[in-house]
């Protein structure tokens, strides 16, 4: 693939750029840069360029905006101490990205051109990928997204799609030390049922959870937790993260896909439990069972797992008429996180081959 560049006259100069990357918080500066490419039936994908990051121009009748057709991925690059730059498993993504391009009847970007595309854009802007001399967990966000860019308004898969990657440098997900989330259960909304969006990474999923993630607020907690729309009783997801419970005798359990987004964190968290000599099991998991467990003493733990948070322990869980409190325990969450984090940021071996090098 051919990407052409074109870099920014007026970019961010160095005084500017180092307090950002001094506290970046999540989501709300954005690098110098941007890649863009067009795809059309006759011409397939066209036009890879690199050029100064702006506002894009859209026809009002942009397929996008009146019927849903996107998708995208969230990803990130860690600079390590010797100041190389490596993404975290970014074959996952672009596969993740074939997979709900096909739910969505996209145009599917290959993985070596999803790569490419990435790690080029990355490579303009290194200088925003944060080090973490200060023992810190920063790095830069990458998102890749993908929508109907055709303008036309009627109900078929779009025939110009255009693909984008925007990178933006993130601080730790947990400011002033790692602390559990409250949730709150839902038992009025559900996020996906079978035959639909769950397992794709699409707005439409995280614009259905937002009134249930309002929800929660109103009751106090962090995040929301969603059953599955059959039956109304086994656990899914949160609103952004997967879930993980931990029994007293070391085994672990993990909602089962298919209804549910594949998280990279969550897939990376089965592979290293498994090696640390837990037993990792994915099946349906009864709200109830999350309950009597708890009271029980058989579940020890609970975690989510994400790619902003990485890991985060569950503290309670709250729903109309009662409350759960949380597993007292933390250890294993904690290893884990911390065991996942060192790879991230190359601070233990990669026996996995999940470090993709950049620069």
């Amino acid at each position: 693939m051919q990407i052409t560049t074109t870099l920014s006259a007026n970019p961010t100069d160095d005084a500017r750029l180092a307090e950002i990357l001094a506290n970046p918080g999540f989501g709300t500066h954005f690098s110098d840069h941007m890649l863009t490419i067009e795809w059309t039936p006759e011409k397939g994908w066209h036009d890879a360029r690199i050029t100064p990051y702006g506002p894009i121009t859209l026809d009002p009748a942009a397929a996008v905006l009146h019927y849903a057709q996107e998708i995208f991925e969230g990803m990130k690059a860690y600079r390590h101490d010797d100041d190389s730059i490596w993404l975290f498993r970014p074959e996952a993504n672009a596969e993740r990205m074939k997979r709900s391009s096909e739910r969505l009847a996209l145009p599917v970007l290959d993985v070596p051109e999803f790569l490419e595309a990435v790690e080029e854009l990355v490579k303009v802007d290194a200088r925003w990928v944060p080090g973490n001399a200060d023992g810190g967990e920063k790095s830069l966000y990458i998102r890749p997204f993908m929508f109907a860019s055709e303008k036309f308004l009627g109900v078929r898969p779009a025939q110009h799609v255009t693909f984008m990657v925007i990178t933006s440098p993130a601080g730790a997900y947990f400011k002033g030390g790692i602390k559990p989330v409250s949730l709150w259960l839902t038992e009025e909304y559900t996020r996906a049922g079978r035959g639909g969006m769950g397992a794709a990474k699409t707005g439409g999923n995280y614009a259905s959870s937002l009134v249930a993630q309002q929800e929660a607020s109103g009751h106090g907690c962090d995040q929301v937790v969603f059953l599955d729309a059959q039956e109304g009783k086994y656990v899914e997801e949160l609103g952004g993260m997967n879930m993980y419970f931990v029994y007293d005798d070391g085994s672990i359990v993990t909602p089962a896909t298919g209804t549910i987004l594949e998280g990279i964190t969550r897939s990376s968290i089965i592979e290293l439990a498994g090696k640390m000599g837990h037993q990792v099991t994915e099946r349906k998991f009864a709200i109830e069972e999350w309950k009597e467990g708890v009271a029980s003493g058989k579940i020890t733990e609970i975690f989510a797992c994400g790619t902003a948070a990485v890991v985060t322990p569950v503290g309670s869980l709250k729903y109309a008429g009662g409350e759960t409190s949380a597993p007292a325990s933390q250890d294993l969450t904690m290893r884990i996180r911390d065991a996942l984090v060192s790879v991230q940021l190359g601070k233990a071996e990669d026996t996995f081959g999940w470090m993709r090098r950049v620069v």
